[in-house]
């Protein structure tokens, strides 16, 4: 009976806790201390209201908590109060202060504190909090079942997912990023704190070191395979390629103006992947590892070449490489706009790190943009058989939040 477990997956179980070494290292770089650049950085304040929700052509921050909620209440007015508790306590929680006035300290010392208190005389950090909405929220509970956008599917399972329930889907998502970890976390901590007995926690996930650049003034940041991630992704500066392809123009009024997010925990096998020749490396991905050129080009902002062709007049980008499977070019111009981090959560009991990429990916319409993308992929790309998706979740992101309303007032209007 076969284990369906990849060949070169069966490889890495030997001997592979060595990739711990070093995790210390990285920890201890947070001590250092800051320049002013850095302190800088870590003061600016993203508005929270906009014509579009921050933390999606934001530029992308340092550090991510995003985390999954089922809704457990089944009162319609419950959860707009809470809609409307949350909205107090993110605006002022992207400003830089505590979730409610003299929450930590300072209220009423009998009783619990309003704030938990972890971020205080911690800055701003450029926070930003996202909401989006489920498909399984548009059931009978609410009286939202003809709100309901078409567009917002139920992700099919792809082949070779290896989904666990308990890492997938959910009612509610906020996405917390910030330039400080803390600030992130202690954003999504007293959001759940608020939302108690109404709104229960199904999945979270920690990311570190952004994998993609949401802004040209950005330098490409590199993912755990070494690689330099999100080269070719959309930037806030490209207005055109954001309407045609990331806001959303079509459906029920509440989610105009708004996106669709993909959320994908990618498990990456680290210890199997840094036994593979760099050679074989850059023709899996498609690029060199230390510029990031597309093969057969220079710098990594030239454009690749697809009919390129090398010895014996195979394509220079192979086949099954995956920035030929990702590309525009292969996809009928559709495009995404990502927004991803790392991972390690740890290791697996077998001694392998579990770590990898936590997918974040906007577009106007997940039909047309995420599923072609990830069929190519799961059924051709050669990266395939060094990583498997865990997790995996679908989300409608209303648009921005104007003076005088909550958040997702739209959708229950």
């Amino acid at each position: 009976m076969t284990t369906g477990v990849p060949r070169r997956r069966l490889l890495g179980f030997a001997g592979a806790g060595v990739a711990l070494a070093g995790a210390g290292a990285a920890a201890g770089a947070f001590a250092t201390k800051q320049s002013p650049e850095v302190e800088n950085v870590a003061a600016a304040k993203v508005p929270f209201r906009g014509e579009v929700q921050a933390g999606i052509t934001t530029p992308a921050q340092d550090h991510m908590h995003f985390v999954a909620l089922d809704v457990k209440t089944t009162s319609r007015d419950e959860l707009i109060d809470l809609l409307k508790q949350w909205t107090v306590a993110a605006e002022r929680m992207t400003a830089g202060q505590e979730a409610a006035e003299n929450g930590a300290v300072g209220g009423n010392a009998a009783a619990p504190p309003k704030d938990t208190g972890e971020a205080l005389d911690l800055p701003a950090s450029a926070l930003t909090l996202t909401i989006g909405f489920g498909p399984s929220l548009f059931d009978d509970r609410f009286g939202l079942k003809d709100k309901r956008p078409e567009a917002l599917i139920d992700l099919p399972r792809f082949p070779q997912d290896q989904l666990d329930p308990l890492r997938s889907n959910g009612d509610i998502c906020i996405q917390a990023c910030a330039n400080d970890p803390q600030v992130a976390v202690h954003a999504i901590r007293n959001l759940v704190r608020i939302g108690f007995g109404r709104v229960a926690v199904r999945w979270s996930q920690l990311g570190f070191g952004r994998t993609s650049s949401t802004t040209r003034s950005q330098v490409t940041p590199r993912n755990m395979f070494g690689f330099k991630d999100g080269t070719r992704n959309i930037k806030a500066e490209d207005t055109d390629l954001l309407r045609d392809h990331v806001w959303v123009t079509e459906g029920p009024e509440w989610i105009r103006g708004g996106t669709y997010l993909v959320a994908r925990r990618i498990r990456m096998h680290i210890e199997i992947w840094d036994r593979t020749s760099l050679t074989e490396q850059e023709q899996i991905i498609g690029r060199t590892k230390g510029e990031g050129a597309p093969l057969g080009q220079q710098k990594e902002f030239d454009e690749p070449d697809l009919h390129v062709r090398g010895a014996g007049g195979v394509p220079l980008i192979g086949e099954t490489s995956h920035i030929r499977l990702a590309s525009a070019e292969s996809l009928n111009g559709v495009r995404i706009l990502r927004r991803g981090y790392n991972f390690t959560d740890g290791s697996d009991g077998l001694g392998h790190l579990d770590a990898g990429l936590f997918f974040l990916g906007f577009s106007r319409d997940s039909r047309t943009h995420y599923v072609p993308m990830q069929q190519a992929l799961s059924t051709k790309d050669k990266m395939m058989e060094y990583v498997e998706h865990t997790g995996s979740a679908h989300f409608a992101v209303p648009p921005g939040v104007k003076e005088g309303e909550f958040w997702g007032q739209g959708l229950f209007r």
